[in-house]
């Protein structure tokens, strides 16, 4: 009797030593979890009551660099804009890692961002999607980046041509697009496929440069402020810079698919503040200059007067006006469209192997939305009390003489296929007429250089009846590309001594630099 009570007790403490055990290991702890969580609640919930309702109605995640373009974006201005419209901006510097950006946006972690359109062309080819679309226009480079090497070496574009040719430059960045904007408009067939020495940066680039010897066959492509630093240089001189041509180094404003879609007010109220923002910049005088110059001396990388102001002076801020325009929502002052940027771009990425498959398959304007500017359009929202004025470029060039056309400075020969005639005539053939139109765009392109056009000729039969063809062909030539819009200053049929081809050449020069 006595054994079975012992048991007995034994077991009931073994119960209640497990029932302690549990109340302390799981209860109590989760008791005391409940309870301090709703103490947490009580505190919240009497910050909340003795707080106030927060300003903003939203926070964007904004991804970008420290391109001086991107200095409106820094601005206290553009910060104060945004305040009144609610918004709260993050500024995220990813130090231009176009593809991790893309990929940000891709996971929703991003919202907006600035890109150029190649890298945005790039990165999206890259991880094979395009989760962001183009909603506004920044700038266009007009001068900010550049080629130079030199003079003794590379004359000339055409003096590129050569397998021992390298490229100094950063990759995905507009001075990479501007070399392969020039590879893929000129004849530089000879150029090897490994052309291109990758730097970190502008100053790596012009770090290479301080190291190099005059006979060193390099050319340096690189952005303001190296670029007047290596012009000090009096032996060194710019082959080609981005203000000699157009649509092909332009930064926008790119949103979230996703995010466009869910809050089409929001990205709307982000781009009307940006325009607001540059407006106040735009209006004062040496406003951009000062701007620049202050956000450079923030990022710890200051310039003095003349660096600033060729900086201004190489980027071209495109303005609301110039946005509706580039948008194609005003036919009456037209610019360069949107859709023909993407896919002039997307031509040279692909002819030069940056990328080896068009990331929108053939359907440009599938990369921008135009329906936030033309929301602001039907709003009739300027910035400032008038309509800003359109910038554009003209390709009718001054006047020159027979003399000062024979003095022109050559720039370099156009890679353009041969152009057929029908035989023994100067009749241009529909397949020709096809080739002439490419050219016409690649023109357009080139807006600040003249145009020599000559006609090559046999070494066979009459050579005099053979140049009498050739110039005839190259007048034809000549001719359809005037009736096609290209500004009559700027073209003009010249004589060459045969050579036994019988292509039409055409050469770009300038009078001066």
């Amino acid at each position: 009797m006595k054994g079975r009570i012992v048991i007995a007790c034994f077991i009931w403490l073994t119960i209640l030593g497990i029932g302690v055990g549990i109340y302390k290991v799981f209860i109590a702890p989760a008791r005391e979890v409940a309870q301090e969580k709703a103490k947490q609640e009580l505190h919240q919930k009497t910050i909340h009551m003795t707080g106030s309702e927060s300003r903003y109605k939203t926070q964007i995640n904004y991804a970008f660099d420290s391109f001086s373009g991107y200095c409106v974006e820094r601005s206290p201005e553009f910060e104060a804009e945004l305040g009144r419209k609610r918004i709260k901006v993050k500024l995220v510097d990813d130090n231009a890692d176009y593809v991790a950006r893309l990929k940000a946006i891709q996971s929703g972690e991003i919202q907006m961002a600035s890109f150029t359109i190649d890298a945005l062309i790039k990165a999206s080819a890259e991880i094979g999607d395009m989760p962001a679309t183009i909603v506004a226009i920044i700038d266009e480079t007009r001068g900010a980046d550049a080629m130079v090497g030199y003079k003794s070496t590379i004359a000339n574009i055409d003096a590129l041509n050569d397998p021992d040719m390298k490229f100094v430059l950063t990759p995905n960045t507009p001075s990479e697009t501007l070399a392969r904007v020039v590879m893929s408009h000129f004849g530089l067939s000879n150029l090897s496929d490994k052309s291109f020495v990758e730097a970190k940066d502008a100053a790596d680039v012009y770090d290479r440069y301080r190291k190099s010897k005059p006979t060193d066959k390099l050319a340096f492509v690189l952005w303001e402020p190296y670029v007047t630093k290596m012009l000090e240089n009096p032996n060194v001189g710019v082959l080609v810079d981005s203000s000699r041509f157009r649509g092909y180094i332009v930064d926008v404003i790119v949103a979230s698919r996703d995010f466009l879609v869910k809050e089409d007010a929001t990205v709307k109220d982000f781009v009307e503040a940006y325009f607001r923002a540059l407006y106040i910049h735009t209006q004062k005088v040496a406003g951009m200059s000062v701007l620049v110059a202050n956000d450079a001396r923030k990022a710890g990388t200051p310039l003095n007067d003349k660096q600033t102001q060729r900086l201004v002076d190489g980027i071209w801020w495109k303005n609301t006006s110039e946005n509706y325009a580039h948008m194609g929502l005003n036919n009456d002052k037209p610019l360069q469209h949107v859709e023909d940027m993407i896919q002039n771009i997307t031509s040279v990425l692909l002819s030069t192997g940056a990328i080896s498959k068009d990331p929108t398959n053939g359907t440009p304007n599938d990369l921008f939305h135009n329906g936030i500017l033309l929301q602001l359009q039907n709003d009739n929202f300027h910035p400032g009390l008038v309509e800003e004025s359109i910038r554009k470029d003209s390709d009718n060039l001054p006047v020159l003489s027979d003399e000062e056309w024979k003095k022109l400075i050559p720039v370099g020969t156009l890679q353009v296929p041969t152009i057929v005639f029908a035989r023994g005539t100067a009749r241009i053939t529909e397949q020709s007429e096809i080739t002439l139109g490419e050219l016409i765009e690649k023109l357009k392109s080139w807006p600040q250089y003249y145009l020599t056009i000559r006609g090559n000729a046999s070494l066979q039969g009459d050579i005099e009846a053979n140049k009498a063809l050739a110039i005839s062909r190259a007048k034809t030539v000549e001719q359809y590309l005037l009736d096609h819009g290209i500004g009559a200053t700027r073209v003009k049929t010249m004589a060459m001594e045969p050579t036994g081809s019988t292509d039409v050449v055409f050469q770009l020069g300038y009078t001066a630099y």
